[in-house]
């Protein structure tokens, strides 16, 4: 029988193992543990998240997100240290994906080699786009749930290898939604509109709509952006319609998402496509 200091000590001992031990009654976590996919955290208020080298804002209710690229290491380490020190770790499995090659032929062939003269433009509008994707608010739209913002004929799968013209490229990191030009084209979530632009140089009509944390949907090729920024945005308001603008072969929406510097699949986070 143990005696009353050896018996305190080991209480002490199992006391401390239980709150080191990583997940035990800090935090939960749910969402797509794979490359392109997102996870929604709930924590308590006051705690700093760390996802591998990436601080990750964390709500006054305690909700955060976690994404990973298309390309992500098979493991992330999450970190989270509490107001009163303590931390906790997890080594966060991250599945494979095997990507498709898309072919695309018949596309003009400055859009596919763009020629010195574009490139002054094509810096302008990225830089556009990276600002528009900076902002850093604590809102979290994201637990409105998602929804198509079109539905059609998926065209275009996130992370296919792109050959345009017979010329390899980056990859597509957005789903392609085919539609008729002038169909509408609605929000997938709240949000706040952070960038308007009529026609850009490989995406044409574009919107980024900012879900809070830094995590935005971008909708480009757009006929016409109903919308501007500023813009406060509920989850299924008109927000812009398809267009076959920028650089494409027929009428489409391409959704994308991103994630600090993430590209993320928007297709996981839908129900799949009605028939």
């Amino acid at each position: 029988m143990k005696s009353p200091v050896s018996l305190v000590r080991y209480l002490l001992i199992c006391a401390v193992l239980l709150i080191s031990t990583p997940g035990y009654a800090g935090y939960t976590l749910e969402g797509n543990y794979v490359q392109g996919g997102l996870v929604v955290g709930k924590t308590e208020p006051g705690v700093q998240v760390k996802l591998d080298d990436l601080s990750v804002a964390v709500s006054d209710q305690g909700y955060f997100v976690l994404g990973f690229d298309r390309d992500h290491p098979p493991q992330s380490r999450l970190r989270l240290t509490y107001p009163d020190g303590h931390s906790e770790e997890q080594v966060l499995e991250i599945a494979r994906r095997e990507y498709k090659i898309q072919r695309i032929d018949n596309l003009p062939k400055r859009k596919v080699t763009p020629e010195k003269m574009d490139l002054k433009r094509i810096r302008r509008e990225s830089a556009l786009v990276k600002a528009a994707r900076k902002l850093d608010d604590p809102r979290t739209d994201y637990l409105t749930g998602w929804q198509w913002p079109v539905k059609g004929r998926i065209s275009g799968v996130y992370g296919s290898q792109r050959i345009l013209n017979g010329k390899p490229r980056r990859p597509h990191y957005g789903v392609d939604v085919a539609a008729p030009v002038g169909t509408l084209v609605r929000a997938p979530a709240d949000g706040v509109v952070t960038l308007v632009h009529p026609d850009m140089f490989f995406s044409g009509g574009t919107l980024i709509l900012d879900h809070g944390q830094h995590l935005s949907s971008s909708f480009l090729h757009l006929s016409e952006i109903l919308v501007k920024e500023g813009d406060r945005i509920r989850q299924g308001d008109p927000i812009a319609r398809v267009g076959a603008t920028g650089r494409v072969t027929g009428p489409h929406l391409d959704w994308r998402m991103n994630f600090h510097q993430f590209q993320i699949d928007p297709q996981l986070l839908v129900p799949p496509m009605p028939q």
